[in-house]
């Protein structure tokens, strides 16, 4: 048989996209084709301010130079080579500078390709951590409503978004829910960590109670839960989570995915926020969205916990095919070097308070009902549309129409969310809200 791959014709109609409405997108595609800074461009040249990072990921900016220089010259010396077994400097070189960024007491990192796939390492990690302790029992997952951990069956199974997981049907078994904590009639319009809400981590001590503690293998929360819309932790929340873990020998994982690598001024939020949790996952900014990566972090107990036994036999079997790329290695230590040298991290500490007021000064606009900001992630809430059928239409109508005026941002349901790279100055905040006020006032039903 005969291959002609070039002179295939060249058509939107063959990929199938991820979270995707096929047939609304590809009836009226939303096209970039080149991105620098702060800006994506369309097929006509068309600057489109990136209000989204991306989706979350490209924190230092697009088009970043140290970044390409250093896959270009991984590139140049070395494609590809197993992890399984093998290895290359690049990557021992980029673990190395990542634990040396991470809360004292991190000692490994185990890379993978994915947010998903970073979840899923760390919720295999919990489990085989307390077989290998005598605790076989501690087989429980505690995930929360309204949570997005990935996609992978693992990350679905402890996640909380409906949508995600009805198609699906049963997933993993031995999972429980602890609740969502917005609570909007109490904290609507909150600057950072709403007041009202430590009492949702107590809901711990109740699966405590159902399940026993001696059958709860770990936790897992995101410290800002993202993909739902932005919802920032109750103040002290977080804290009263590592109490009761501690209290009954449960590992904490938080999911950095989003709140890493700078969303706080940092590579984790747990000094932001007071708290250190024995697994953290992060991606996305990990390599500035350039090259996919994952990568779960542990606590030197727990890796010590499986250097037991005979040396010669593996003490962890998992891993991907690309656990620690080359290319994703060399993207890695460009990112760092990028938001070193550059002060990136330090400039969205700067502007958080900017940031927060721009976001709350768009409170009185039509159809917002609810607005949330912590570090440089926010969340827009509007009303429900009122065609019962689609109440989320305001969303994606506003989020269609300002792509349309120029700026990028995604929607969730009913809100709108805002994480922009952590490169940006007040001119770029103020034609962020000038857009989205104007949208917002054009809105109709």
């Amino acid at each position: 048989m005969t291959y002609n791959f070039a002179t295939a014709p060249n058509s939107t109609e063959e990929f199938w996209m991820p979270f995707t409405p096929q047939r609304l997108f590809k009836g009226a595609p939303r096209m970039v084709v080149r991105a620098k800074g702060m800006y994506y461009y369309d097929e006509q040249g068309k600057e489109i301010l990136d209000g989204a990072a991306g989706m979350w990921c490209v924190n230092a900016g697009h088009d970043q130079p140290q970044i390409k220089a250093a896959i270009t010259a991984q590139l140049e010396d070395l494609d590809y080579a197993p992890a399984f077994q093998f290895g290359h400097p690049s990557v021992f070189r980029a673990a190395s500078r990542l634990i040396a960024g991470m809360p004292d007491g991190f000692s490994h990192v185990f890379f993978s390709n994915s947010g998903s796939e970073a979840v899923d390492t760390a919720l295999k990690i919990a489990l085989a951590y307390h077989r290998i302790k005598g605790n076989g029992t501690r087989r429980l997952l505690v995930g929360r409503e309204r949570a997005y951990h990935g996609v992978n069956f693992g990350g679905i199974s402890v996640g909380g978004l409906p949508y995600n997981r009805v198609a699906f049907g049963q997933l993993l078994p031995n999972v429980a829910h602890l609740p969502h904590t917005h609570d909007m009639k109490r904290n609507a319009f909150a600057r950072g960590m709403p007041e009202h809400g430590m009492d949702y981590a107590d809901h711990l001590e109740k699966i405590v109670y159902l399940h026993e503690a001696e059958n709860i293998a770990a936790v897992i929360v995101e410290p800002v839960s993202g993909s739902t819309g932005v919802l920032p932790p109750p103040k002290g929340y977080l804290k009263r989570l590592r109490e009761i873990c501690d209290k009954y020998g449960i590992l904490m994982i938080m999911d950095e995915v989003i709140t890493g690598f700078g969303r706080f001024g940092a590579i984790s939020s747990s000094e932001y926020f007071g708290v250190v949790p024995d697994i953290i996952t992060t991606a996305k900014g990990l390599t500035n969205g350039v090259v996919p990566m994952g990568a779960t972090f542990v606590r030197k107990e727990i890796y010590d916990a499986f250097m037991t036994g005979p040396e010669q036999f593996i003490e962890l079997m998992h891993g991907y095919t690309y656990s620690g790329h080359p290319l994703a290695a060399a993207a890695v230590i460009g990112t760092m070097d990028a938001v070193q040298d550059q002060k990136i991290w330090e400039n969205a500490v700067a502007m958080a308070k900017p940031f927060e007021d721009a976001m709350h000064s768009m409170r009185d606009l039509p159809h917002v009902v609810d607005i949330r900001n912590c570090g440089i992630l926010a969340g827009i809430q509007v009303e429900d549309h009122p065609d019962k059928s689609d109440t989320g239409k305001f969303a994606r109508d506003a989020a269609y129409e300002m792509f349309r005026r120029g700026l990028m941002l995604r929607y969730t349901g009913n809100n709108i969310c805002i994480s922009p790279p952590l490169t940006f100055d007040q001119n770029h905040l103020d034609r962020l809200v000038t857009i989205f006020s104007e949208v917002m006032r054009d809105l109709k039903p």
